[in-house]
């Protein structure tokens, strides 16, 4: 589906939750992009940390300098061990709008994107809006390889696996520009508290409340982040320790069986299928020729030919 376009005044009123832990170097730029969007009714909650004094610092500078409407608010919290699930849901209780909304400290969001999510709103009545999310950066050496790999995965997850899932009726949410009604959340209890979050949020949504998913993709209109730029240093951004956490949070989620609820045996056999993905595709590598040379004991030992 393509975003429509907006076709009225503002209806829904957003608040923009951003989570940020020790993102002071990309938090500013991700801010003053989201202050120059021109849609009238929004709200950005900086869901920040005790003691996180840089990121705290340079959120309070663009609150200074490029927010002279007030549109920026903070909400600083002392976690015993902080998470994004935990942060989001702080956010949640001091949000006003009528839809919350998803954006990462180092997103670069597409302006005039709330103004099409208003439209989509308004034009399908759902309950969850899933915007497209792209992979940049690719790298232009032979150890950059796995960045091509995950630009082309998130790409084809977007625009096309996403649209399979919201047609089945089983959609595992991403992690940002998603946008949910803020009542909706109220009642589902904000965000699980789990290491896969946005995942865990979708399967809760469509096997407990039947809430109403849809999702638009426009090259245009999607949101911008960088790969990981490392496989294994977790100081650098790290691929292997990202998929690590995505698949704890997904066996937690297959394990848990909330998916067992979805009324159809189709709609099971793919939340079955998607959740245990990552396995299988860990799994298919016991499946790989191994190169072997047979032991002496095995070889022919008959004077004539084998």
């Amino acid at each position: 589906m393509r975003w429509p376009a907006p076709d009225g005044p503002a209806r829904e009123r957003f608040s923009l939750i951003v989570p940020a832990l020790h993102e002071a170097q990309v938090i500013g730029g991700t801010l003053q992009r989201l202050l120059h969007d021109d849609y009238p009714n929004v709200e950005i909650l900086v869901s920040l940390c005790e003691g996180d004094d840089d990121t705290i610092a340079e959120v309070r500078r663009v609150m200074r300098d490029h927010d002279p409407h007030g549109r920026i608010r903070t909400v600083i919290r002392a976690y015993g061990q902080s998470n994004k699930p935990r942060q989001l849901n702080a956010a949640l209780a001091e949000a006003t709008g009528t839809v919350a909304g998803v954006v990462d400290a180092e997103d670069d969001v597409a302006p005039g994107l709330l103004a099409r999510v208003d439209a989509l709103f308004r034009q399908t009545g759902a309950d969850v809006v899933q915007g497209g999310v792209q992979l940049m950066t690719l790298g232009r050496r032979p150890r950059d390889w796995f960045k091509v790999h995950n630009v082309l995965e998130y790409f084809f997850w977007f625009t096309s696996r996403m649209f399979y899932q919201v047609m089945c009726g089983f959609v595992p949410l991403g992690g940002n520009t998603v946008f949910i009604r803020r009542e909706l959340m109220i009642r589902a209890g904000g965000w699980p508290d789990n290491l896969t979050e946005d995942c865990a949020l979708g399967v809760l949504l469509c096997t407990r409340y039947g809430a109403k998913v849809v999702a638009a993709y426009e090259p245009e209109l999607v949101t911008r982040e960088e790969v990981p730029q490392t496989i294994h240093s977790r100081s650098q951004g790290s691929l292997f320790w990202q998929r690590v956490r995505w698949n704890q949070g997904f066996l937690s989620i297959l394990l848990q069986g909330d998916w067992l609820r979805l009324p159809t045996l189709r709609q099971r056999a793919l939340a079955g299928y998607i959740l245990a993905t990552p396995f299988l595709q860990a799994f298919s590598g016991l499946l790989l020729p191994w190169p072997w040379r047979p032991s002496s004991r095995s070889r022919c030992r008959s004077p004539s030919p084998c």
